[in-house]
């Protein structure tokens, strides 16, 4: 085994969307570069691909050849083939692609991927929806802030980035509120007291707003917040709504003083039904301890976040252990998210809506089952308007029409649904929340 890794890790290369075809001054292939035939393809619009082959992107913030990356597309390879025979059997199919547990991202056909103008690609595949819809079951979240002296400045700067890359990691099926404290509470949106609310764009934008309204000062009352925390998720629970299913506390700070385990016992102890995260922001390590104690005892997960460029990948850790008791009990859920717009792929008639299907991929080996160790997630995309070729027309009547609407109540497709070409979004539904949609009944 350690042979193979190592030989992974230091021999294997592959194509990297970002590099391929690229060339140094000396006219020779960069590393992970190689000669990678690009064709265009009407099927595609028209954009250069290469059906015979996958390629992958890596985030910029990470290292293309980390170990854990490099062994990961190595046994990906595999779907090459899978890929290929999808897309020999069925024709209409368009991407077809797998993100990993690690971060990278292999997809269907190999396509070249352009940095921004800053040489920069953000995407991550664990960001998107289809991979969180995916990959954990829907949740109600709870995050605390601390905003008390010690948090000026840069640790200031960073907790915020986290509170804002935690919403990244929230889907439409996930319900949150923001609570900052110091001797006293602040929810970040006043009007939302003692509730929770759908984590949308429109929702999860408006808080991004309220975070620059924070500041620090006073001293950390850590025990106020997590007995508002607990109230807060216990009664919302009770109501029937939000996710009834996985709750979770996220806790920023850069100290804790105590374990604070007589709060735990009162609220949460022994089902544990509610789990702890906590992020330790700066670099001392003087309560780190206390607050590693608080996870481990509520079945979280700590990490400690030195930089803002630490934030990202942190913040993803506890996407794995959220993911576990769907490993466990191999739930091979599909989930189909709402409609949006692929700009890439728009036909002569305009814009096309797209929607995502996808579904875990964890590992069957007994010996890594009860770790509940996920893998990624494989997904497809599919045009709505092959959804539409299904609906049997002649049972519905000259008049009648069919349309499509998700279980959290956005439009999936309606006859006379059509989407503005003004304003090209990747998000469908933060569009239809806008009103930016042209009725024509």
């Amino acid at each position: 085994w350690f042979h193979k890794y190592t030989l992974s890790c230091f021999s294997y290369e592959y194509f990297n969307a970002v590099l391929i075809n690229e060339r140094d001054e000396e006219g020779n292939y960069l590393e992970l570069g190689k000669e990678f035939i690009l064709v265009p393809n009407d099927h595609f619009n028209n954009l250069p691909v290469n059906i015979s082959l996958s390629d992958v992107q890596v985030p910029t913030n990470m290292y293309n050849k980390d170990p854990a990356i490099v062994n990961g597309v190595y046994w990906s390879e595999s779907l090459n083939k899978v890929f290929v025979d999808n897309f020999d059997r069925d024709p209409s199919l368009i991407w077809q692609y797998f993100g990993s547990a690690k971060g990278f991202f292999r997809q269907y056909p190999g396509i070249k991927w352009e940095p921004d103008e800053n040489g920069v690609i953000a995407f991550d595949c664990r960001n998107r929806k289809w991979y969180i819809q995916a990959a954990t079951s829907p949740k109600d979240v709870v995050i605390l802030v601390d905003v008390s002296g010690s948090m000026k400045g840069l640790r200031l700067t960073i907790a915020k980035q986290t509170v804002s890359s935690i919403l990244d990691t929230l889907g439409d099926d996930d319900f949150f509120n923001i609570i900052a404290y110091n001797e006293e509470l602040h929810y970040v949106e006043p009007c939302l007291n003692g509730t929770l609310v759908q984590a949308d764009r429109a929702n999860k934008e408006h808080f991004r707003e309220h975070l620059d309204k924070l500041f620090a000062k006073g001293i950390g009352m850590l025990d106020i917040a997590l007995n508002e925390a607990f109230n807060t998720l216990n009664e919302f629970n009770h109501t029937g709504q939000g996710s009834i299913c996985s709750q979770a506390i996220m806790l920023i700070t850069d100290g804790a003083v105590d374990t604070y385990d007589t709060i735990f016992a009162k609220y949460n102890w022994p089902d544990r039904k509610v789990r702890i995260f906590t992020y330790l922001i700066g670099r001392e390590a003087a309560f780190a301890d206390n607050l590693k104690w608080m996870a481990c005892a509520n079945k979280g997960f700590f990490t400690q976040i030195s930089t803002l460029a630490d934030v990202q990948e942190n913040v993803m850790e506890y996407l794995h252990v959220l993911s576990r008791p769907k490993v466990i009990d191999q739930e091979h859920d599909v989930v189909w998210t709402e409609a949006y717009i692929d700009s890439t792929l728009a036909d002569d008639q305009g814009l096309v809506l797209m929607t995502t299907v996808a579904m875990p991929v964890f590992s069957k080996q007994n010996e890594t089952r009860s770790k509940g160790i996920l893998l990624g997630v494989v997904g497809t995309d599919v045009p709505v308007k092959e959804l539409l070729k299904t609906i049997p027309k002649y049972k519905l009547g000259i008049h009648g029409y069919a349309f499509a609407i998700t279980n959290n109540g956005y439009i999936l497709t309606h006859p006379e649904l059509r989407p503005l070409a003004l304003q090209v979004m990747s998000d469908f539904n933060s569009i239809l929340a806008e009103n930016k949609y042209l009725w024509d009944g």
